[in-house]
């Protein structure tokens, strides 16, 4: 009996059917491996952010494609991939866990606890990389994110859903205000996402021990990619962080990420692209690096169903240098800058925010009525303020305007400053700005200015405490308010001592 060709081809096809028809373009090797990062040859069909298995159990993710070998990078340092290896096609990319049970939680850039409180029960896994939301689905900033500074929140206004930048140098209280912002939303139904990005163990067990002080480690979520782990996870954690906010956020809930910081995260990308071989550009950046950190910033924003994920990146310099690549790539994504100035933080004036070189550019959009009333004209006598202040280090000498301005200027610079991990609410701000605008500090001792203004809005709040429920509620003060706090602040003048030594402070 002869055999037709045509019988032989339906073998084959029943044959392979066999087999699950496997394509052996989804199968490859890997040729070289080091670095945490491996190259892999016969993944002709692979695509860039796919997700790839290794036969001895380790995961990459593509990041580079040649005509012949595809570079992936390695999520598990500790797990050996060798020369020769099969690597396979998983046809999905890298995905997080995510969902209210990682409510006081801290985990890796992976979504793997490391807090010893047991694995995370939450089946629901979201891609890192995502559209941003467009225009349509957004509504404007214009909601107040009370960070609980007074110097912030009444110069530098944050708002729910605005992205704003944290700069400084090394040392300036950078990480002190993002935790001081974590704190003060106790209470507010705001859930804060903290990524830290090349940090030591020890810096995060310190964190984690505050946050649980002052009640504040059940509102918030830890994501952590330390220094010593593989250079992906560095790379991963910020859009493992905003993946998060994002749920809440969709969810119809307020959230905070924070990325502390994203030089680091901007140097791992640059280790990453140099493995790569990819051509250095400017401080041997790549090219794509401005792409790197607006594809992650533009996906914070407040939605029309309510929800909102306000974005607050640090960034450090360097000799107070913000003219660098990476600090101006950010200043131009977002919506204004806190800079932090060593020189003030050096002279005790802490937290040590520079008021002319700092910016927001919702501006009073995200203000209640209260604070702009009683901050009108202070940015402009805090700058003319500094101004005179250096003019007089010359010896000389100033006519009576100037001599108060600078005296006006002091006293607002002293009222301003706060310690850390003390929360001011807006009525406590507004009460305190009000002194300052009526004049009743210009007779105070400057090291008791502090003291004689919280302990004024003490006075305000047990013995007047319908005056304070009032600003509160209606977020204004009225003219019948302003008459009634001017005679308050007229009687507790006469009640007021000087403290000794220590100084009285508003703990919320």
């Amino acid at each position: 009996m002869k055999i037709k060709s045509s019988d032989l081809v339906s073998l084959f096809e029943k044959s392979l059917k066999g087999i699950d028809q496997e394509n052996f373009d989804e199968v490859g090797v890997v040729v070289q491996v080091g670095d945490g990062i491996c190259q892999v040859h016969g993944l002709n069909n692979a695509v860039d952010g796919e997700l790839i298995e290794f036969e001895g159990g380790n995961k990459g993710i593509v990041f580079g494609l040649d005509e012949e070998i595809v570079s992936v990078f390695l999520l598990h340092g500790s797990i050996v991939v060798e020369e020769t290896e099969v690597a396979r096609r998983t046809g999905g990319v890298f995905k997080t866990v995510v969902g209210p049970q990682l409510a006081g939680r801290v985990i890796n850039a992976l979504g793997e606890p490391l807090d010893g409180l047991g694995e995370i029960k939450s089946d629901e896994y979201r891609p890192v990389e995502k559209v941003v939301p467009q225009i349509i689905e957004r509504s404007p900033v214009n909601e107040s994110l009370e960070t609980g500074i007074a110097v912030i929140d009444t110069l530098v206004p944050i708002g729910k859903g605005q992205r704003e930048l944290i700069i400084g140098n090394r040392g300036t209280g950078k990480t002190a205000i993002a935790i001081d912002t974590i704190l003060s939303q106790k209470g507010k139904n705001v859930i804060c996402i903290y990524v830290s990005i090349g940090k030591r163990q020890a810096n995060i067990a310190r964190l984690v021990r505050t946050l649980e002080k002052h009640g504040a480690l059940d509102y918030t979520v830890i994501v952590s990619a330390e220094a010593s782990e593989a250079v992906l996870n560095q790379y991963l954690a910020p859009y493992v962080g905003c993946t998060i906010g994002e749920y809440f956020m969709d969810k119809g809930q307020d959230a905070i990420v924070i990325y502390d910081d994203l030089s680091n995260h901007a140097v791992a990308f640059r280790e990453m692209s140099l493995l790569m071989r990819r051509s250095p550009g400017r401080e041997a950046y790549p090219g794509d690096v401005f792409y790197l950190h607006s594809r992650l910033l533009e996906r914070a924003g407040k939605l029309t169903n309510g929800g909102s994920l306000t974005a607050l990146p640090i960034v450090q310099v360097q000799s107070d240098d913000i003219t660098a690549y990476i600090p101006t790539n950010l200043i131009s994504i977002t919506d204004g800058q806190i800079f932090l100035d060593t020189k003030l933080f050096n002279s005790g004036i802490r937290p040590a925010v520079n008021v002319e070189l700092s910016v927001s550019r919702v501006g009073g959009a995200a203000q209640t009525k209260a604070i702009k009333k009683v901050t009108k004209a202070l940015r402009l006598e805090l700058a003319q303020y500094n101004e005179l202040l250096a003019f007089s280090q010359f010896g000389t000498e100033l006519d009576d305007i100037s001599q108060r301005q600078l005296a006006r200027g002091a006293l607002a610079v002293e009222l301003l400053k706060q310690p850390q991990y003390v929360s001011y609410s807006f009525v406590d701000q507004a009460l305190m700005l009000f002194l300052l605008r009526e004049n009743f500090l210009d007779t105070i001792e400057h090291e008791n200015v502090t003291a004689f203004a919280t302990q004024f809005v003490s006075f305000a709040k047990s013995v007047h405490s319908k005056v304070y429920k009032e600003i509160f509620t209606t977020q204004d003060i009225s003219d019948k308010i302003k008459e009634k706090l001017l005679t308050i602040a007229q009687e507790f003048t006469k009640l007021f001592v000087a403290p000794s030594s220590e100084k009285i402070n508003i703990k919320q």
